[in-house]
């Protein structure tokens, strides 16, 4: 009863589609389309069945359904990879086929895709291509479609009737030039590029492996099976490799990434022949035979990819899964229903990789530790060193040694008198060396989507002691089996936040004259302090754009707090050490993190509402602005603010009023600050273009002698704003040096001149006067030259030079921090 039957893997998983025709179903309803889905299990070496489903394709019992082709392609609109099936239903009377191209969105549904009808059926090479987009070949053209292109396109060329498989930019065939041209944009292009065009008429399938736009040229990398039994690698058109094959008539041609290992290309012949070669060195790693399809998956879910071989005669046709090898040629192989089964290799279960990985994370940081602390012993080492050697200088010379008490060093004296401990005062035992800072401890770790941006935010207990102007928080993507983490652009800010009390706890209120000083390459736009730091838990927050990290497939970030140890302050020469925490691990869900309870209800108080608070305190532009009104009091503007129309109390931070009306594309956040009756300071957390909106509103009802301006706040620069400044400054310093070591060459020239005037000839005689004027021409002429090319005083020139170098090093610096903000 199943005929057509045709099998992909996705997912790590083995799909079979199959058009059954049941007697047992409704007449009405015969004619549909089935799939299934199989996953291996190692312990008993089998395929076992996962999922099953079906859908009707027609309810005519007279139609004839058949299954085209089924492939794995990226759904562009959902940026996922999906398995798609292409079904064709011809008409009674043979005149029309309809085809259908159905998506497995989930593991029990088909959903239909593109539908269209043809006055002929498909029978050539048909290929499921990236949006998803249908190709195929008909009476020497090439026709397309897609959900964009809103019916069949036709490529307006002359082609051949076949085109290579897996290529968004299929090939032209034209004698002269070769042409190649753009599905998504309609323009044709240099078929060079790919192929030499020798090769066009001997490839029988192709993959592309790269493909970018460099400079307005197309740089790609493909590798192609010719009807000459060779694999040949191009590099943007040219001859880079190649390989001789065992077989002839080459069908596909897929790539197998095995990790460290290196990757493989797995070439599918007819008659049932399957090839693997090696892409680093490109030779030929094995060969198979009696082949019914060839898959390439993580079958085993270990993080690289295998190639799963299903052998004929009672093989995928069959349902159950009974003749098959895995194997990556690299020590992994499974086989069932072989004559010599190969021997399987002793693989960890996915969970024990995990606790590895876990364990081998803790020895990372344990060993960060350690070092830690023995650089923190070699520092003290080198002290008593130079001590030692000072003290000996000092006997040797006859002075008097001054020695520094041990505990200073912190050392720990091997032996004490009595005395010396009765002589100790309770005075000195307040003087005891504090000890070493501990790590901090975590309280909770949160993340938001805002703004579209993604804030991931890190609340420290209140016993963390810890100093604020160290800390930042940084993200790392997570790892893959061959790759290693990498750092995600973010930048950090750090807030400060009550200690937890018989009530829900509140952001506490921003300190004019206290800021927070960061790193140089987490430097932050805004900070908030506590009025008391002793109380208080420290709220460290990072955003970054959220459009990357989708678009990377990265779902899951590490979050690393970096902080300051000054647990050596106190002794001579030692300063702050840095240390990073592994705080955990964020993974992304859009659906449940773009709920905000803080914009549905702000009068509620909870944890939830105040990471949102935070979270729009991070992604929202900051200005702070004082307004001055010398000639009248500036009356109630708090009051005037929470008359306004939409604007709400915050009851997690009452000093914060909450604007978020439908009109308005961000929400708005403002506070109040009442210096005394004839000033004040008005935080204004919004965009640029409500900002000004507001201001210009609120203009109307202050006072019109009043006058607003931004307050300057003691490091709080943007690190931009400080290199333009260092600039600025090295350039005047340049003209300004210069200037003055020129004005003081021509000062003296003019003095010479002047001192010069008062020679005259002692005779009158005209051999003199013209003697002189010809002397005064040519000390004239050397002036000119000197002036262009001038000698000034080296004292000087020095001195210029010295304070030129330290602006310079002043400007290389402020470079240097927004390289790293940026």
């Amino acid at each position: 009863s199943n005929r057509n039957v045709h099998g992909l893997s996705h997912g790590g998983k083995i799909l079979l589609f199959t058009c059954k025709r049941d007697p047992a179903v409704n007449v009405s309803e015969r004619s549909g389309l089935t799939f299934r889905s199989f996953y291996f299990e190692r312990e008993g070496n089998a395929f076992l069945n996962a999922t099953e489903g079906a859908t009707v394709i027609s309810r005519k019992p007279s139609a004839h359904v058949d299954i085209v082709t089924c492939k794995c392609a990226v759904d562009v609109q959902k940026r996922v990879k999906t398995a798609f099936v292409l079904v064709t239903k011809m008409s009674e009377k043979g005149s029309s086929f309809k085809y259908s191209l159905l998506a497995l969105r989930s593991s029990h549904r088909l959903e239909p895709c593109i539908e269209f009808k043809l006055p002929y059926q498909m029978k050539g090479k048909v290929s499921i291509l990236q949006g998803p987009t249908v190709m195929w070949s008909h009476d020497n053209s090439v026709s397309y479609t897609s959900p964009e292109a809103e019916g069949v396109r036709k490529i307006p060329i002359q082609m051949r009737t076949s085109h290579p498989e897996r290529l968004s930019e299929p090939l032209l065939a034209n004698h002269s030039p070769t042409l190649g041209y753009l599905c998504e944009g309609g323009q044709a292009f240099d078929g060079s590029l790919v192929l030499p065009h020798p090769y066009i008429c001997i490839t029988q399938c192709m993959r592309v492996l790269t493909a970018d736009r460099v400079d307005d040229v197309l740089r790609c990398t493909v590798v192609a099976a010719t009807s000459n039994q060779q694999l040949v690698l191009f590099e943007n058109g040219t001859v880079k490799d190649t390989c001789e094959v065992p077989f002839g008539q080459a069908e596909d041609i897929q790539m197998a990434d095995t990790g460290r290992n290196g990757c493989l290309f797995v070439v599918s012949f007819k008659q049932g022949h399957v090839c693997a070669v090696w892409k680093e060195t490109f030779q030929i790693a094995s060969c198979w035979s009696d082949v019914d399809s060839a898959h390439v998956d993580d079958f085993l879910g270990c993080g690289t990819e295998q190639i799963l071989l299903i052998f004929r005669n009672n093989g995928i046709s069959s349902g159950p899964l009974e003749k098959f090898i895995i194997t990556d040629l690299c020590g992994i192989s499974y086989s069932c229903g072989q004559g010599s089964e190969a021997p399987k290799a002793s693989l960890p279960p996915q969970e024990n990789s995990l606790l590895t990985l876990q364990a081998l994370e803790s020895r990372l940081q344990s060993g960060l530790i350690v070092l830690q602390e023995l650089e923190r012993e070699v520092r003290v080492k080198d002290r008593v060193l130079q001590q030692s050697i000072q003290v000996l200088t000092d006997v040797l010379s006859g002075r008097e040694t001054v020695l520094s008490q041990p505990e200073q060093e912190g050392l720990v004296a091997l032996w004490d008198s009595d005395e010396e401990s009765n002589d100790e005062t309770p005075d000195d035992k307040l003087h005891e060396t504090p000890a070493l800072s501990s790590r901090p401890k975590i309280d909770k770790l949160w993340h938001r989507i805002t703004e579209e941006q993604l804030v991931v935010g890190l609340i420290l207990t209140a016993d963390s002691a810890i100093p604020a102007s160290g800390v930042s928080l940084s993200l790392l993507t997570e790892p893959g089996q061959n790759s290693t983490p990498a750092v995600i652009q973010t930048r950090s800010q750090v807030f400060w936040l009550p200690a937890r009390g018989p009530s829900t706890p509140t952001l506490s209120s921003p300190s004019p004259g206290f800021a927070f000083s960061e790193p140089a390459a987490k430097r932050s736009r805004q900070h908030i302090a506590s009025d008391d730091f002793s109380a208080g838990r420290l709220a460290v927050t990072a955003v970054t754009k959220l459009a990357p990290l989708l678009t990377s497939g990265c779902v899951k970030c590490r979050a690393m707090l970096h902080y300051a140890e000054k647990a050596e302050a106190v002794f001579p020469g030692s300063g702050p050490t840095t240390a990073v925490l592994h705080c955990g691990e964020v993974s992304l869900d859009i659906r449940n993190l773009c709920q905000k309870p803080l914009l549905q209800n702000p009068q509620i108080k909870t944890d939830e509402v105040r990471e949102d608070l935070l979270s729009l305190l991070t992604v929202l532009d900051n200005w702070v602005l004082r307004i001055d009104s010398p000639d009248y009091s500036l009356g109630d503007i708090d009051g005037w603010i929470k008359r306004r129309e939409g604007f709400k109390k915050i009851d997690v931070s009452p000093e914060y009023l909450l604007l978020d009306s439908p009109g308005s594309s961000a929400p708005m956040l403002l506070r109040w600050h009442q210096i005394n009756p004839f000033q004040g300071d008005l935080s204004i957390h919004s965009s640029q273009l409500q900002m000004l909106q507001f201001l210009d509103s609120m203009l109307s009802y202050l006072p019109d002698s009043c006058f607003i301006q931004p307050v300057k706040r003691a490091r709080s620069q943007s690190a931009a704003q400080k290199l333009a400044c260092a600039l600025e400054k090295e350039v005047l310093s340049l003209r300004e040096g210069l200037s003055s070591l020129l004005c003081a060459k021509d000062e003296e020239e003019r003095k010479e001149r002047r001192a010069g005037h008062g020679e005259t000839p002692d005779s009158g005689s005209a051999e003199d006067l013209v003697r002189c004027c010809r002397e005064a021409w040519q000390q004239n002429v050397e002036k000119n030259r000197l002036r262009l090319n001038p000698v000034v005083d080296a004292g000087r020139y020095r001195e210029m030079v010295r304070s030129i170098s330290q602006v310079k090093m002043d400007s290389d610096l402020a470079a240097l921090c927004q390289l790293n903000q940026s």
